[in-house]
């Protein structure tokens, strides 16, 4: 009953295959190897961009934090959501990566809205040289609450951005989870919707740790492979990182990894709901995050649940209601999901 990270899951078998093959003979290193190759093939078909630069790094923060410092100078500012990965989860590695940019936070609870940002880039005055200078507008799809933005409500961001001359960064940690609850395809939630870097990624979805950063400017090409070394990140053995993500794409592998998660989680939360549970924020993709009382929280830890609190600890009283973030991968089994909900 393991629901406190889609990182925790084990390997999918065809993940795990393509890197098991990889290991069976000699290849160039530093991404120049041929499995490389069919994975930007790949990626450029998914995404209906033959022109993408496509790049593989190993973790979502490298994705995030080097891909948007191609698009930020040290003295701007990126704009994000308050609860956004880049500002909660990633130790400033965006502002050490840009050479301390800042991060100006765009007032929500979960989905960024188009007022909002708007409000956050005009309180970003131009022109004086004592204040940040705007920069780019980076959207999390899916959102650290579990929230998944429309088509209509990306175009309507990515809109704003534009209106100011702003790139626009989505961190796509969870791209196929809001993908399938979408049900459009990877060119539309991206470039079609006005967004010029995406993180795809891999590793929450099924993989060992690969993550990919595609550009639709291949213009940022060179840049990113420059600061990708500079910072560490261009993997010597890089046949690995691309056999992860071969294995991951083949035959849908990624898409059918993300449809059963986000069924485990609609499962999870239909269970909820008949118990009386209440939800923070309404489930969109593979993320919950509900209420319930201490005493149940403390019977379902004593059976083995292993899952995020949010607001206290199991000590205290029985009554207290403490919030949860459960979150589910391909991998749960519906038993496993039905014995969590028994103790409800």
């Amino acid at each position: 009953m393991f629901f406190a990270s889609d990182n925790a899951g084990p390997v999918h078998p065809k993940v795990m295959e393509r890197v098991i093959a990889a290991n069976s003979d000699y290849a160039m290193p530093y991404g120049k190897d041929p499995i490389m190759d069919e994975v930007r093939a790949q990626i450029r078909e998914q995404f209906e961009a033959p022109e993408a630069a496509v790049y593989l790094v190993a973790t979502g923060t490298a994705a995030n934090a080097l891909a948007l410092a191609c698009y930020c100078q040290p003295w701007q500012t990126i704009f994000c959501s308050k609860v956004a990965h880049i500002e909660e989860d990633e130790c400033n590695a965006p502002e050490f990566y840009s050479g301390a940019a800042k991060l100006t936070l765009v007032e929500t609870d979960d989905k960024m809205t188009p007022d909002a940002l708007r409000r956050a880039i005009t309180a970003r005055g131009l022109g004086d040289v004592h204040s940040p200078q705007r920069g780019p507008v980076s959207i999390t799809q899916v959102t650290e609450r579990g929230g998944v933005h429309s088509l209509d409500e990306l175009q309507a961001l990515t809109a704003v951005a534009k209106e100011h001359d702003l790139p626009v960064h989505m961190d796509g940690a969870r791209f196929a989870n809001a993908l399938v609850a979408l049900g459009c395809t990877p060119a539309e939630m991206t470039w079609k919707s006005g967004v010029d870097v995406v993180s795809f990624g891999g590793t929450k979805n099924g993989c060992m740790g690969v993550e990919a950063v595609v550009f639709f400017d291949p213009q940022k090409a060179w840049e990113f492979e420059l600061r990708r070394k500079r910072g560490a990140h261009l993997f010597s053995k890089h046949r690995f990182l691309s056999a992860q993500m071969a294995g991951y794409l083949a035959d849908g592998a990624w898409l059918e990894t993300a449809k059963i998660a986000n069924a485990n989680a609609a499962h999870l939360a239909q269970g909820l709901r008949k118990a009386g549970v209440k939800f923070l924020h309404e489930p969109a993709a593979n993320m919950i995050f509900a209420r319930f009382p201490r005493a149940i929280h403390r019977k379902l830890h004593d059976a083995g649940a292993r899952y995020y609190l949010w607001d206290g600890t199991l000590d205290g009283d029985d009554g207290e209601m403490l919030a949860a973030r459960m979150v589910c991968d391909w991998s749960i089994s519906r038993d496993q999901i039905d014995q969590f909900l028994s103790h409800f």
